[in-house]
Formats: structure tokens, sequence, C-alpha cells
């Protein structure tokens, strides 16, 4: 069984870019640790293709190099906070069109190689410098979720869960800048993650 990870840096998370075996250091190696002991009849074969920095039309742009290449039975993918945070870190403009073709392009791709397609939700916490860039976040989660529920075979929410969380327990125990998850915010992508994986594991 053979899955591939797409995303930017949460799935990237330092892994070594010579090493097709590196998963790096965040919710994917967590998800694999916790994930190989369930099914140790099962030859689970786990390559992280994320890449810091990603937007939804990085990923397009190279998914016949990055993922359908590799043949897979799953693709897991998270995406899509780097295209809010660009807006307003590099002054990027967001063309809401473009961006529902190419995620739809994008998953439909995957899509069309058989393999199962989970979306993982990307998610943004209420750090004091990304409360600005909540109402065009929430813009690109309504094409998020429109699209991917429509075409992904499974879609896990984050955005909510986290924030929810964030109301009783301070927002930094899950990611300091907002952002990028901390090993507690990791198991928890990992933990909810696996949950729609092993629905599509025989």
């Amino acid at each position: 069984m053979r899955i591939v990870f797409l995303g930017d840096s949460i799935t990237d998370c330092g892994r070594d870019r010579n090493d097709e075996n590196s998963l790096g250091n965040g919710f994917v190696k967590v998800l694999a640790d916790k994930l190989r002991p369930i099914y140790p009849e099962t030859v689970l074969e786990l390559i992280n293709k994320g890449a810091a920095g990603n937007e939804v039309g990085d990923l397009l742009a190279k998914v016949d190099e990055d993922a359908i290449s590799f043949s897979p039975d799953m693709f897991v993918v998270m995406v899509g906070v780097n295209d809010t945070l660009h807006q307003f870190k590099e002054g990027k403009v967001f063309d809401s069109g473009m961006f529902e073709n190419n995620l739809s392009e994008l998953l439909k791709k995957l899509k069309s190689t058989g393999a199962t397609v989970i979306f993982l939700e990307p998610f943004l916490m209420p750090a004091p410098d990304k409360t600005r860039m909540r109402k065009a976040f929430d813009k690109e989660l309504e094409i998020i979720k429109k699209v991917a529920m429509d075409i992904a075979d499974e879609y896990v929410a984050y955005d909510e869960m986290f924030n929810g969380l964030a109301e009783s327990i301070p927002y930094k125990e899950y990611s300091v800048d907002g952002v990028h998850p901390t090993h507690r915010g990791s198991q928890l992508i990992a933990d909810n993650a696996i949950k729609a994986i092993r629905k599509h594991l025989v």
C-alpha cells in the first residue's frame, strides 16, 4: 500500500529531499508511527512530497512528477494556507476563480489515477499577526470545502477544530505562529487523518 503526501511546509516539515524515505518531523511521521503498528501484516510505503511554500497552483504544476509518477494507492493532500499568507506577506492578488480551477484540476488529476484521495483541510489559528488574515482565509475555505468535498473521497476538517480548542487552551499549544503545528498539533492532525485513511485500507 503506497501513500503519497502532498502539501506545503506543514507536510514537508524538514524532510530530507535526498532521502525518499524521509518523512520529516511533522504529522506525516507521527501518522506513520501510529498507522504501521495497526496493520503489521500490510506493507505500508509512505512518501512525503510536501514542499515548504507551496500554493495550490504549485502542487498542480508539479503533480505529475511529485505525485502521479509514484503510482500510489492513496494521496493525502493538505494545501491552501499559503494562498492566504502570500497575499499579506508578498502582496499577491488572490484570484478566486483561478484558485478554484487549480484545486479542482489538481484533485481531478489525482482521482483520475484510480487512487483514493484524502483532503486535509488547512487551518489558521488566532495568533495576533494572523487575525487580519481571517476574512481572506474564510473566503478561501469556502472554495476549498466546495471543491474538495465534491471530488475527494474524504474531507477532514481542522480549522473549526483547532480554533474551537483555542477557546479554552492557548493556541500556542497547537501552533506557535498560528500556522505551523507543534508536536501536539501534529498529533491531532495525524489522529484525525488516520480515521479517514483507515476507511480505505484493505
